[in-house]
């Protein structure tokens, strides 16, 4: 492991040697874990290393310095690292436990993630569990209560999977983040709001006899000459586990096309994170592009993963440099794998929650495989009032940064809730599709003091509805009648056309006090090919996501099935993301097809 005295800022890239081992067309392998990682000392604050370039080994290029301006130090935030046994003395979840080269956890170089003792490989992924939402009776339980979800790491992530000839873990596909990584063209706002809201009703493709209610958010477009003065502060991750090419020079890519975009009233700081956090760039005005791009560019890799050392060090210098009326922000880019300090997820929530107090929004952008942490960053989105994007490609980057960077960077509305009640008269029974980790109590609705997601400037908000019809053969898990009640009833105002009563609630971005829009939703007997694209194209990504997460309410609908709803959904000028989509239901066909149906999630 590289180290630097004094103010612990990994900046220097680890050189290595020996024989490659074999790769993929999708990921160059590292060397194997035999090789030396020289040290060296740092004695005047300027670090400098040569650079081992990756895509033509043996070729050097000279030392490059880098200034640290600050440093940052917290002993509470350090924990011992025992160098004789090669790990950190905190415990480790053993699916996550690696042998380490040189210095503790992932910090241990490229390797740390991917090979253990004797060079063996591993995966260290993580992902949270999902429970998928079951069927609520609409006389017993008739709201449904949720957050809005703005994030889009899913759909990226699941397509490296496909995209790399595997299906991905069942914790990876989040549907409701498949179904909003794309646009739909629902109306703009009226003048004076920040949102317009669209419904529509009609059959559920994947079992006759349902239906599907489709809620489209569509948020505020703002111009680029009117979006408001940024701070930006980067917090990039230059840990060990940083060094493979699709982590660290993917991020510096990515990072450096949002920095293309800057004007001169956008502030720009950058602060970088391993064994220890420092700032290696002050807030300077975005028309300095030379000296952004330049402090982005001299990034090197090396050392533990003290990720919450940078989280705190980076808001302390977005509140210092905070622009009231502004866009203020802070963009995490890493790989999750944070190994030193703060480490345990409810910790670095608790973390987040007292940060989001400030003021500062949070952007959590994902790079890199092997031991990607989602679930650990989906945590740090979710309570630092911030979105979650993976960047898997040059092209996502962009999609993220540049194309859609209204929506990443500039929040509209804030902790926006949705409250559904369903009308017994004509649903028997409903069920959310997706956000299973966004669900809130009845009460919650109301009570401006739980937190919610955040709508970006342009952003669409997509959210499904199956529903069952009275009538409609449903087996409910039964319990044995009441004694000391009746059962529930439908009130008189349930006689009428309302399917449903739809109330949303949210803040302005800078409010504390939340605004309430109602509106009733009537039924409707369309069929499904009579629906608009929006709602056909939405409902095939909801249903790839299902058959990705071998879902039991997935239905009779096939992959063929899918890919010719989608097909026919596109619209005559589809757009790319759209197009991308086929192809990945035709990947999961060729997975399917390979396996010769031996994969139990597409034996029908």
């Amino acid at each position: 492991m590289i180290a630097l005295a004094a103010v612990g800022v990994v900046v220097g890239l680890v050189a290595c040697s020996g024989k490659e081992p074999e790769t993929s067309q999708l990921e160059k392998r590292a060397d194997p874990p035999t090789a030396q990682i020289p040290k060296f000392e740092d004695k005047t604050k300027l670090v400098s290393k040569k650079r081992l370039d990756l895509r033509n080994r043996g070729k050097v290029e000279s030392p490059v310095p880098v200034k640290v301006v600050e440093a940052d130090h917290n002993e509470a935030d350090h924990q011992v690292f025992d160098k004789s046994k090669g790990s950190s003395t905190h415990a480790m979840n053993s699916a996550a436990t690696f042998t380490t080269l040189g210095g503790g956890g992932s910090g241990g170089g490229r390797y740390a993630s991917r090979y253990g003792a004797g060079g063996q490989r591993f995966n260290t992924e993580s992902y949270d569990g999902i429970v998928e939402n079951e069927f609520h009776s609409s006389i017993d339980n008739p709201l449904s209560t949720f957050s809005i979800d703005v994030d889009t790491a899913s759909y990226s992530n699941v397509r490296r999977f496909l995209t790399n000839g595997r299906f991905p873990p069942k914790g990876a596909v989040r549907v409701e983040e498949l179904i909003n990584y794309f646009s739909y063209d629902y109306p703009d706002p009226e003048p004076g709001s920040s949102f317009s809201v669209t419904t529509e009703v009609a059959a559920c493709p994947w079992t006759p006899g349902h239906k599907l209610v489709h809620i489209g958010i569509q948020g505020r477009k703002i111009s680029n000459e009117n979006v408001p003065p940024r701070n930006l502060v980067f917090l990039l991750d230059v840990s060990g586990s940083m060094n493979h090419r699709l982590k660290l020079p993917l991020l510096k890519s990515a990072m450096s096309l949002l920095v293309e975009n800057l004007r001169e009233e956008d502030r720009v700081a950058i602060v970088v994170y391993a064994s220890a956090s420092g700032l290696v760039l002050p807030s300077t005005p975005g028309n300095e592009r030379g000296a952004i791009l330049g402090a982005i560019q001299n990034l090197r890799a090396g050392g533990s993963t003290n990720g919450g050392q940078g989280i705190r060090l980076a808001y302390r210098i977005a509140q210092a440099n905070f622009i009231r009326g502004g866009i203020n922000r802070i963009l995490l880019a890493t790989d999750g794998d944070f190994n030193l300090g703060t480490t345990s997820n409810s910790e670095l929530a608790t973390l987040m929650k007292e940060k989001r107090k400030s003021g500062v929004f949070l952007t959590v952008l994902g790079f890199g495989t092997g031991n990607y942490k989602d679930a650990r960053m989906e945590k740090l989105a979710d309570k630092g009032n911030g979105n979650y994007a993976y960047i898997d490609t040059l092209q996502e980057a962009r999609k993220v940064l540049v194309k859609e960077a209204g929506a990443t960077l500039v929040t509209i509305a804030k902790d926006v809730k949705i409250q559904v009640e369903f009308n017994p008269a004509h649903a028997q029974a409903y069920r959310l599709v997706g956000y299973e980790n966004r669900i809130l109590k009845a009460k919650d609705f109301n009570d401006d003091r739980k937190d919610a997601g955040e709508i970006g400037a342009g952003h669409s908000v997509t959210a499904i509805y199956e529903v069952i019809p009275p009538g409609v053969e449903w087996k409910q898990p039964g319990v044995d009648a009441l004694k000391y009640r009746e059962e529930g009833r439908a009130s008189e105002s349930a006689g009428g056309n309302e399917l449903l009563t739809l109330k949303i609630r949210f803040k302005q971005p800078d409010g504390n006090k939340s605004s309430k829009i109602t509106l009733p939703v009537n039924n409707a007997k369309r069929s499904f090919a009579r629906a608009s694209d929006n709602f056909r194209f939405s409902a095939a990504v909801a249903a790839f996501g299902m058959r990705l997460r071998e879902s039991p309410h997935g239905g009779t609908l096939t992959l063929e099935g899918i890919h010719e709803i989608a097909r026919t959904a596109c619209g005559d000028a589809a757009g790319q993301y759209r197009r991308e989509f086929l192809t990945l239901v035709k990947a999961a066909l060729k997975i399917k097809n390979r396996g010769k149906g031996t994969d139990v999630r597409y034996r029908k």
